[in-house]
């Protein structure tokens, strides 16, 4: 049931990356928007400046935005700039000035120089990568999520760890080929306990027997089956299987996990809408998937594991193998 772990050597392992699948707004490129900006004259000004320009232009959709920022050019008359408001609540005028921006009755306009346009980004940044763009434009406040940002650097894990990876990927990609020889689609998977690095389950494509047993779905059965329950019964191929899952008797059954709590699973190629809703009905851990498929739904088509109306989250990384997962989707596919 385990799969034999060879020596791999460090170019096994250092051919591929396996690359978080973000959601779309920590993956997009950074919005901006046009505001109006003034330098600042007099530096002794700027506390009541900043309060009296809260006032009439609190920016509340701008709260990630630091009010006022050093001036960039070293060599400027004046240090400090302001930011006044975003040029589409600026009142309709031909001739643009500090005056019609912001009535003499409203504010004093001592310290303050004659407004210029910026770009400023529209929303907070999620990412490291978004935060160094949008600092270029204006400071920008980012509260970093340091495990997205190891993630992104491609150092979340170890060689260790990506040697048992590149172990598991291999055993799908042997169910995978096995499918295939039977005249099944040639995608396998692999679902794995990470806290004892313990397989739990095999499986590959069994739809010649009933249409919805993609090789997740069928793995989602054998870790239920694993447990003492599942519903159908893939004996007849030898590359599928389970390892039972023992309870602990002092806390009885409820010891067990619930189907796929806290499991990694490695699949061939990236689930399909039907096989991503399993997942996260069933609480995987984390998926990793070795090369995309144009319906997948966890980053090329949809990214189901991203959607805040779930109860559901799970980490999702693609590239694991790619070439070899890659290779296997292709000869699949033919000419």
């Amino acid at each position: 049931m385990e799969p034999q772990r060879k020596r791999l050597k460090h170019s096994d392992c250092d051919s591929w990356e396996a690359v978080p699948v973000l959601s779309d707004a920590q993956s997009n490129d950074v919005e901006l928007v046009e505001a109006f900006a003034a330098p600042i004259l007099n530096k002794r000004e700027t506390s009541r400046l900043v309060r009296e320009l809260s006032g009439i232009y609190p920016l509340s959709q701008l709260q990630h935005i630091k009010r006022v920022r050093a001036c960039k050019e070293k060599n400027s008359p004046h240090p400090l700039e302001v930011l006044l408001c975003l040029t589409a609540e600026a009142p309709d005028s031909e001739l643009v000035s500090i005056k019609s921006l912001l009535p003499p009755e409203e504010i004093n306009h001592d310290g303050l120089g004659e407004p210029f346009v910026v770009k400023v980004p529209a929303r907070a940044p999620l990412t490291r990568p978004q935060f160094e763009i949008a600092s270029k434009y204006w400071p920008t406040s980012f509260h970093e999520d340091k495990h997205v940002t190891v993630a992104l650097s491609g150092e979340l894990f170890s060689t260790a760890q990506k040697t048992r990876m590149h172990t598991y990927m291999s055993a799908a990609l042997v169910a995978a080929k096995e499918a295939k020889g039977l005249g099944m689609e040639a995608v396998g998977a692999v679902v794995v306990d990470p806290a004892t690095e313990t397989v739990i389950a095999v499986g590959h494509d069994c739809r010649t027997d009933h249409p919805l047993h993609h090789a997740v779905m069928v793995c989602i059965d054998l870790v239920a089956r694993s447990q003492g329950g599942g519903c159908y019964s893939f004996d007849q191929y030898p590359a599928c299987s389970f390892t039972s899952v023992a309870s602990d008797p002092s806390a009885g059954t409820s010891a067990l996990p619930y189907i796929c709590t806290g499991y990694d699973i490695y699949v061939t190629r990236e689930p399909c809408v039907m096989c991503a809703m399993a997942l996260l009905h069933s609480r995987i851990g984390r998926v990793f998937y070795g090369c995309s498929f144009v319906d997948g739904a966890l980053g090329t088509k949809f990214k189901i594991h991203a959607q805040k109306e779930l109860n559901h989250r799970f980490e999702v990384f693609k590239g694991v193998m790619e070439g070899q997962c890659q290779e296997l989707y292709q000869q699949e596919k033919g000419p």
